[in-house]
């Protein structure tokens, strides 16, 4: 059959274009009876794709030019002969920006059809985990503290703003324009939501953080980052998740603040969700405990087709999003 796929044909000097990616036909044949003719249905974007795309030490490896670009997705196993693996089974792996794909067992995973299927790349995936581990794990809020997330509406940090409600905690969001902060009020549990888009966005943090911040969630870094460091209590926890702000530039954002993390004792701890396992699949086993008893609210943006896929991902490092970012092949 005919596959369509999306690979990095140059790599980004700065914002990411169009023309940095290449969609390529070709056929596609299951030869090796061992493996499994998987065709994607569903694909995640994620702000982590942007560092894969640069020639860089990371914790992961590159993307290699003329490579399919990395991915999570999920599908349909449409071929097989292992009866472990039955044709039909939905799975989830990361097969990368294609329709089709060979695949071995070993890089798949088969997964149930109790919830919505694309929510095993969002809610009940990656982000979700993220979510839980940064919050629960690092941040551990309590009551009467501030807990300040920034990127408020998106993937990760609308789950954190959930799970923390049962904390007593003041939470604060920090988002891009008004409609992402009504809805960060109305829907996902925050007392505050700061537009930092506003001329005023430092005075509206202060004014919401009033007694400081104790806890900060950070997926952005930058500019936004560097301000919450004016904030800080002694004695603060921040999990770093992310630095979306930085991802684009040619140079690092330099951080004027960080005098900060000294004077007042800040614990700073930078993760990788898939660090431990056995916490990785303890936090979606309660997180999808909590989507199956209508416990978390979820917005998705759904953008339709493959080839549509590398202007969604440009979209997404710009904020255009609303939520997580899924391509729907």
């Amino acid at each position: 059959m005919d596959n369509l796929k999306i690979i990095l044909k140059s790599r980004p000097k700065g914002w990411v274009t169009v023309d940095n990616f290449a969609i390529i036909e070709e056929k596609i044949e299951l030869k090796d009876k061992s493996k499994i003719l998987v065709e994607n249905i569903w694909l995640s974007l994620d702000p982590y794709m942007r560092g894969r795309m640069n020639d860089a030490k990371s914790y992961a490896k590159p993307v290699e030019i003329n490579e399919v670009m990395t991915g999570a997705t999920v599908g349909r196993i449409i071929e097989s002969a292992n009866n472990n693996y039955p044709v039909g089974k939905y799975v989830l792996g990361n097969l990368g920006w294609q329709k089709y794909c060979v695949t071995s067992t070993s890089e798949i995973e088969i997964i149930e059809d109790d919830i919505p299927l694309q929510y095993y790349l969002g809610i009940c995936g990656m982000p979700g985990a993220t979510a839980w581990i940064g919050l629960n794990e690092y941040l551990k809020p309590i009551a009467g503290e501030t807990l300040v997330i920034n990127a408020a509406t998106g993937a990760v940090a609308s789950v954190v703003s959930q799970l923390a409600k049962a904390s007593g905690c003041n939470i604060v969001g920090i988002a891009g324009g008004q409609k992402k902060c009504d809805y960060a009020l109305e829907s996902l549990g925050y007392n505050a939501c700061i537009n930092y888009q506003s001329e005023d966005f430092f005075k509206n943090l202060k004014s919401a953080c009033s007694a400081g911040i104790d806890c900060l969630f950070e997926n952005v870094g930058g500019k936004i980052f560097d301000n919450s460091l004016r904030l800080l209590n002694p004695f603060s926890r921040i999990a770093l998740c992310g630095l979306i702000a930085d991802y684009n530039l040619t140079e690092p954002y330099g951080i004027k603040n960080y005098r900060s993390l000294l004077v007042n004792r800040v614990s700073l701890r930078g993760f990788i969700v898939f660090d431990n396992q056995s916490l990785y699949k303890k936090a979606l086993s309660e997180i999808k405990k909590l989507i199956l008893d209508n416990k978390l609210t979820y917005k998705e943006t759904i953008t339709d087709n493959l080839e549509n896929a590398p202007k969604a991902f440009i979209g997404l490092l710009q904020g255009e999003n609303f939520g997580k970012q899924l391509i729907k092949l």
